[in-house]
């Protein structure tokens, strides 16, 4: 029985991927911030007579990460597998986006796979074996957007890592993966994209207006997201097949946005950008 360790599974693809792997019979630990928001994943679990540990992590802090891993691989045994899921996405300018707002990209949607990969490698080095899957974003492959620069270099950062840590941990029979999903479901790209198109933002200086109108765009654009499921078979299949390359986008819509951007440099790609984002948001303000 392999075991699973996913953060981020209250919702959207961490959801779905704790389904999956139980589905399997793998031993999976579906890891949540808070206990309270693994209902939905509970009942879904029970309405198919799944077997979850959910246990209580919390990416950005050290002692938790620490208390948590020690306390699954105690209780059962060694991590075969970690799926670092968890994350979150703000938007806002470059120059005003408060500073507290910016750090917890980094400190969620990065530091935080970091942590959890620091915490399981050792036991897999000692075994000779493990998978490593880093969730990141299409945004960490591709040019970052207007207000997206913080969330963009926050995946493009744990890129980089998957990158090294690939090289690293190879001759210790660890295999590293960094998947790049598109634009899919998620309840933490809705809830953002909601609130800021409704005017729920701290964004009130100069780039207020071009916040709104970019935030619009992305409301559209979330629209005609792909189902969480897809993202968490494309996870599965990363741990099942060695093969798998370091970089796997994932969606129909990551595929075609990098075929596309193959040789288009910077200054060929804004322009269509915001050509496509005025036909979906209005006009982008003076």
């Amino acid at each position: 029985m392999t075991s699973v360790l996913i953060t981020g599974c209250s919702s959207g693809i961490g959801l779905e991927t704790a389904l999956a792997f139980a589905r399997r019979g793998d031993r999976v630990h579906a890891c949540v911030r808070n206990p309270a928001g693994a209902e939905e994943l509970l009942r879904r679990a029970r309405a198919e007579g799944l077997t979850l540990d959910v246990p209580r992590l919390d990416v950005t802090d050290d002692a938790s990460v620490t208390a948590a891993v020690a306390s699954v691989q105690d209780l059962h045994g060694p991590i075969d597998v970690l799926v670092n899921n968890a994350g979150v996405d703000h938007t806002g300018p470059v120059e005003t986006m408060p500073l507290d707002r910016a750090r917890s990209l980094l400190e969620t949607n990065f530091w935080g796979p970091l942590r959890l990969a620091r915490a399981v490698l050792p036991g897999m080095r000692a075994r000779g074996s493990g998978v490593v899957v880093n969730v990141s974003s299409l945004a960490g492959r591709t040019f970052a957007v207007p207000h997206g620069g913080f969330y963009a270099a926050s995946k493009a950062a744990l890129g980089a890592l998957s990158e090294a840590l690939y090289a690293e941990v190879r001759p210790f029979g660890i295999r590293v993966v960094c998947l790049e999903p598109g634009s899919f479901a998620s309840a933490v790209r809705r809830g953002s994209v909601r609130a800021e198109a409704a005017g729920q933002s701290s964004e009130a200086g100069p780039y207020a207006a071009d916040h709104a109108w970019l935030a619009r765009f992305l409301a559209r654009v979330a629209e005609g997201a792909a189902d969480c499921g897809e993202a968490a078979a494309a996870v599965v299949a990363a741990v099942d097949d060695p093969d798998t390359p370091l970089h796997t986008a994932v969606g129909k819509d990551a595929e075609a946005a990098l075929e596309f951007l193959a040789g288009v440099s910077y200054e060929q790609w804004l322009p269509r950008f915001l050509e496509q984002a005025e036909s979906m948001a209005g006009p982008r303000p003076a």
